[in-house]
């Protein structure tokens, strides 16, 4: 596995970092391109909230993806990478006036509008500014996800949209406002999601309510499904590569677009989750009374997802040959929950070892945190090293 890694340069960088791997990126990003491209009317945008690190970005940007933002700070983040406005959408349950204000400013695409409370403070934001902001409603189509529940997000219990049964009456709120215009429907049911069925359940949903719609003589010119696809954390080097054809295949098979409509896609982890790796050291082996522990310099504050979702990451120690031997691979945390796999079979490890937890390109970087007064991780790419 020492191969895939320039251990001899990661020798020399401060522990624990981010690495990227932006061939494998680029390589996603060629994936996903030439797949959506075979279906007319797809747009894919990238979700900043999977990874926000700037250099990851810029490469994303100029692949040519638009970008889905969930906050005022996502929208200049990519703003600042180069995507541009007119490629990008903004969704969230709660956005600040703020930030509604800087989407107006910067003349985004599209608002995603979670709720009629929201779709009036809209209305009135824009008026200010002169302005008419371009909406598509977020609807909560009840439809579950074979995932974990903390990341389920299509069910009526969730926080997240506008219920189905207020559809109709919240569209006809849109047409009635000066500031606002009705241009499609959004719709996301949950994130590392494996079973196709789950989205071909979205498609019987989406169909359903175009019918609906449409004996109202109400025209969507715009169909956002979100993202979800997710990878094989399992088997990062056999798999570096989701299965993008099967889901945009999915939708073309299933979801029925009218003429001209189109169909606009926001994919974040399957982009980038393979790509990076938190790089940890080792400190200290411990022997325990029934087992040994790999104690690391990274830890929850740096790569949280394990002890948020109790998330499996393959783990390797890219210093060594030695024989495999079973260790709990834990961080130094002062919370019994700061461990990153229990029973990990690793080549034998001793303290300087470099452990790599691979698939961390999503919701690793972005969502550290200083606990402890710890310092954030760096992240580099392999232009970098």
């Amino acid at each position: 596995m020492k191969g895939r890694f320039p251990t001899d340069k990661f020798q020399s960088i401060e522990t624990p970092f981010y690495y990227y791997d932006t061939d494998l990126l680029r390589t996603t990003l060629r994936a996903i391109l030439s797949e959506s491209s075979k279906h007319e009317g797809y747009e894919v945008h990238y979700a900043i909230k999977a990874n926000a690190n700037p250099k990851v970005l810029n490469v994303i940007a100029q692949a040519g993806l638009g970008a889905d933002c969930v906050s005022g700070g996502e929208i200049r983040a990519a703003l600042g990478a180069g995507f541009p406005s007119r490629k990008m959408v903004y969704a969230g349950v709660g956005k600040a006036d703020w930030e509604i204000n800087l989407g107006l400013d910067k003349d985004i695409f599209c608002f995603n509008v979670e709720s009629q409370a929201e779709l009036e403070v809209l209305n009135d934001l824009a008026g200010q500014r002169g302005k008419k902001a371009r909406v598509a409603l977020r609807i909560n189509p009840d439809v579950g996800a074979h995932t974990h529940s903390n990341i389920t997000t299509g069910l009526a219990e969730n926080k997240f949209g506008i219920a189905m049964g207020d559809m109709e009456r919240v569209v006809d709120e849109v047409n009635s406002l000066p500031h606002v215009e009705f241009i499609g429907l959004h719709f996301h049911i949950g994130s590392q999601i494996l079973n196709m069925g789950d989205f071909a359940a979205l498609c019987n949903r989406i169909n359903d309510l175009q019918k609906q719609l449409e004996r109202h003589r109400v025209t969507v010119h715009h169909i956002n499904v979100g993202g979800g696809l997710g990878i094989d954390y399992t088997h990062p080097n056999r798999v570096p590569i989701p299965d993008f054809k099967g889901y945009f295949d999915t939708y073309a098979r299933l979801l029925h677009l009218r003429p001209g409509q189109k169909l606009h896609f926001e994919l974040g982890r399957s982009v980038v989750a393979q790509c990076g790796t938190l790089v940890t050291r080792t400190l200290y082996v411990k022997q325990g009374t029934a087992k040994q522990f790999a104690i690391v310099d990274a830890g929850m504050t740096d790569l949280i997802r394990p002890a948020l979702y109790q998330a499996y990451h393959k783990i390797e120690n890219i210093s060594s040959d030695g024989p495999v031997q079973t260790y709990d691979v834990v961080g130094p945390i002062c919370e019994s929950s700061d461990v990153f796999g229990k029973s990990v079979d690793l080549n034998e490890t001793h303290r300087g070892d470099l452990i790599a937890l691979r698939s961390a390109g999503a919701y690793g970087e972005i969502m550290a945190s200083q606990y402890n007064c710890r310092k954030l991780p760096r992240g580099y790419i392999t232009e970098e090293l």
